[in-house]
């Protein structure tokens, strides 16, 4: 439909239908099966029901046909209803968690499962995601890390832009494999008060602008077509109320012109808020401030069409958002084709390579944090998989809302598979239970009478497993459901009875290789000194065990690098890698005193931001620069040599750390600027270059603008955001 005929048919609609463009309806007010992730509303009117704009939550193909046509025809302008899900890290094919994603530091993989998860949700008629989550994330309590892709602005920028290029088909939304992108949750929602989920943020504008919006604007230049509001306050005033940020910053500065939809609930929230009156007042304040769409509050559908007539707001404001509107729907191809999409999903690729990528996902996501006396790759002829993890399909996390766990791989059907032809034995044995008495009496609401009988059983039988062995691989970890929205922890450590098995097993069998599920940071210290090797697995998804087989068994490389600090304890939270310095930095020997530090433990992370090992033996030299002085239109070439000393397949990736080393205002102490990831067999070398140009010295100065300022820089070469010896230049005036 040409825009001359949307415009026609903006004019014909009544106020009400354009009022209920707006408004979006969660999928049980057309079917008791859809999936919801909020509180229910009451009854929904029928004639807000037959006229509302969008719904979301149907994860059934027949039972979303069947509502479009039902709503078609009941509609007076038959205009096709959006429907909407959250399709985070898989549909039906799960890939790891988006935080395991972020360990990969490959975006064309990344890109890649986006276009197969579009691709399923398309076949059951799903047109809009919400994904992807380009919050930063520096606060391992907050139970949404899991949909992050971590504490890095460059990271998550890169990481945005490729999952909705992957969602949207770079742009051909037309194409019935293909769904428009929501970026959430703008803005600065990962920066809540003490890691509790939906609480305050409180940021300066310059760390705003400095670290939380550039992932977002990375989103939006890859062509996100839709932008949620967060349920998070900002400099007092809550985003889905906040013009400040949805219209100047949103719509002025970074030029997003697509619809903004708000969170679940968030325009009634402003009430509890302290923000609206009533639902009339948070109807008039959220659309005031540029929210076209409203997620489930029916504040829209009860009030707007009033605030109109009363003249509180413009009709003509009304027809910009419904346009909005109506512009994605027919991008999307509706009007020419309303039942888009409900075919069969394998017409551009098999269920097999859809399953392959992921296993390929999720032998790129593990992280390799310790490896004493090269324990891995497995090389026992008597290996044991020990614990809750060793026989588990709990691999998928809350946000892979139309996964199946049947379908998923464990590590036991992994490694029966890896070592079926091979003279290895292996045993299973569960070890202990996932979660100790306590949490599962706060978490599930139910007491076993019979727990501590159970794991004195289960520990027993590991015992002997590991006495049997020469090699355990001990499966650790969180439950699924302890990370995720609503999930904040105030304890990071794993469960007293995993750590329990973790010290028996070791004492029996010392050659032992932990992994650790999780979607989250978690603090390691004491699971690191028991175990001779330590990989983090976080939630692999569908080919979870065959794709840690691939690595335990050498037969692809550890890949991944951290995205998020880990820490010693929960007390250094907040943490992350590019910090300031302050006034009074902590000395690199000594103890410090009246410096900025701890008295019982380190400032830094156990394991720091873009940490990991390889198989093999890699060094890489100090880096060097091709000139020491950069122009403003310049460009220079920073080197540094990549060694595989070892005599397995190394895989690394190397990043570019950047570090202004005076300036209007405190930079921080190293900031990720490129990366590149690597593969070196044994004996190889290997140049790596990376260019500096002036805009990537670019930052919010004082004076309110982005820019760069002449004088010294420092230049890393290096295999996390805590190695290396720095190169300088200088940036010309």
């Amino acid at each position: 439909m040409t825009e001359k005929k949307l415009a026609a048919l903006l004019a014909e609609m009544s106020l009400e239908e354009k009022v209920m463009q707006l408004v979006q309806l969660p999928g049980s007010a057309y079917d008791d099966t859809a999936n919801i992730t909020g509180n229910e509303l009451e009854p929904v009117d029928p004639r807000v029901k037959q006229l509302a704009g969008s719904t979301l939550g149907i994860l059934s193909g027949k039972t979303a046909k069947r509502i479009q046509q039902e709503y078609m025809a009941a509609h007076p302008h038959h205009i096709p209803l959006l429907l909407m899900a959250d399709v985070i890290h898989g549909y039906r094919t799960v890939f790891p968690c988006p935080l395991g994603l972020g360990a990969t530091f490959d975006p064309e993989i990344v890109e890649q499962a986006a276009s197969a998860q579009a691709e399923e949700a398309a076949a059951d008629g799903i047109q809009v995601t919400f994904s992807p989550m380009a919050d930063l994330v520096r606060d391992a309590r907050w139970g949404r890390v899991m949909e992050s892709t971590g504490e890095d602005k460059v990271l998550n920028g890169r990481m945005a832009a490729a999952m909705v290029r992957g969602y949207q088909g770079g742009g051909a939304l037309k194409d019935e494999h293909t769904v428009a992108s929501c970026v959430k949750h703008y803005a600065a929602y990962g920066a809540a008060d003490g890691g509790r989920d939906y609480n305050n943020t409180e940021l300066s504008e310059h760390t705003l602008r400095e670290d939380y919006l550039p992932a977002y604007a990375e989103g939006i230049r890859a062509g996100a077509r839709m932008i949620m509001s967060s349920f998070n306050s900002w400099n007092g005033i809550p985003v889905t109320g906040s013009a400040f940020l949805l219209k100047q910053i949103l719509r002025s500065e970074l030029g997003f012109d697509g619809v903004v939809i708000s969170d679940w609930d968030a325009v009634g929230q402003l009430i509890p808020h302290g923000f609206a009156e009533d639902r009339k007042d948070a109807a008039r304040k959220a659309f005031q401030a540029g929210v076209d769409i409203d997620m489930c509050t029916g504040a829209y559908a009860d009030h707007l069409t009033e605030l109109v007539r009363d003249g509180e707001i413009a009709e003509k404001e009304i027809d910009g958002a419904v346009m909005r509107v109506l512009r994605l729907k027919n991008d999307l191809g509706l009007f020419e084709n309303p039942l888009r999409g409900f075919t069969d999903c394998t017409r551009n690729t098999t269920l097999e390579e859809r399953r392959a990528l992921a296993r390929k996902a999720v032998a790129e996501s593990l992280v390799l944090l310790k490896n004493e006396e090269n324990l891995l790759p497995l090389r026992g002829k008597r290996i044991a998989f020990i614990g809750p993890y060793a026989d588990s399909r709990e691999l998928i996390s809350t946000w892979a809302m139309a996964g199946e766990k049947e379908p998923v791989v464990s590590l036991m059907e992994g490694a029966a598979a890896a070592f079926a032809h091979t003279k290895t034995e292996i045993r299973i044995s569960p070890g202990c239970t996932l979660l100790d008495n306590d949490t599962v009496v706060s978490f599930y609401q139910y007491h076993s009478d019979t727990w501590e009988e159970e794991n004195e059983r289960m520990l027993a039988e590991a015992l002997k497993t590991a006495s049997w062995a020469d090699t355990v691989v001990l499966c650790l970890g969180e439950h699924p459901m302890q990370s995720g929205e609503s999930t904040s922890r105030a304890d990071l450590h794993l469960p007293k009875v995993q750590e329990q098995l973790l010290e028996a097993v070791a004492a029996v069998c010392p050659q032992v290789a932990t992994l650790v599920f999780c979607g989250r940071p978690l603090a390691l210290s004491s699971v690191a000194g028991r175990s001779k090797a330590l990989m983090i697995c976080w939630l692999p998804g569908t080919e979870g065990g065959n794709g840690i087989l691939d690595v335990l068994t050498g037969k692809m490389p550890p890949m991944g690098r951290l995205p998020m600090s880990f820490p010693w304890t929960v007390g250094q939270e907040p943490l992350h890698y590019d910090c300031y310095a302050t006034g009074r930095p902590k000395p690199a020997e000594g103890l410090g005193s009246f410096t900025t530090r701890y008295l019982d433990y380190p400032n830094e992370a156990l394991y720091p931001f873009g940490f990991g090992l390889s198989y093999g033996d890699t060094v890489i030299s100090d880096p060097v620069v091709s000139a020491v002085d950069l122009s403003e239109k310049g460009e220079l070439t920073v080197t540094a040599i990549l060694e595989n000393r070892g005599d397995a397949c190394a895989a690394h990736t190397v990043q570019l750390y950047l570090r202004d080393v005076s300036a209007s205002r405190v930079r921080p102490v190293r900031e990720l600027k490129d990366f590149r990831r690597l593969t070196l067999q044994p004996g190889e070398k290997r140049d790596v270059r990376f260019a500096v140009t002036e805009s990537m010295l670019r930052f919010w100065r004082a004076d309110g603008t982005f820019g760069s300022e002449p004088g010294k820089f420092q230049v890393w070469i290096s295999l996390s955001s805590r190695q290396g010896n720095p190169a300088e230049f200088v940036l010309k005036g």
